[in-house]
């Protein structure tokens, strides 16, 4: 658990920067996920509900492909150096 803690630590000022909007746009995502599902609640809409769990999937694979994309590039960058 320390190794990934302190690799997750040493990142590329580069790469630091490009996950860290990954995680905003991820986080922009999940909003609209969130905003579509409290319409599902007010309307009663089966394709809003599908719709708003779709978004929050695609919300949560995003921010795992951010974290996990930009720490195998950042270990190629460190080995080509």
């Amino acid at each position: 658990m320390q190794k990934i803690i302190s690799g997750l630590k040493s990142l590329d000022k580069i790469t630091y920067k490009i996950m860290r909007y990954g995680f905003l746009f991820s986080g922009f995502i999940a909003l609209i996920a969130v905003a579509v599902l409290l319409s599902y609640i007010f309307f009663g809409s089966n394709f809003l509900y599908h719709l708003g769990i779709v978004l929050m999937e695609a919300s949560f694979t995003f921010s795992v492909e951010f974290v996990i994309c930009g720490v195998v590039v950042d270990c190629i960058k460190k080995q080509n150096i």
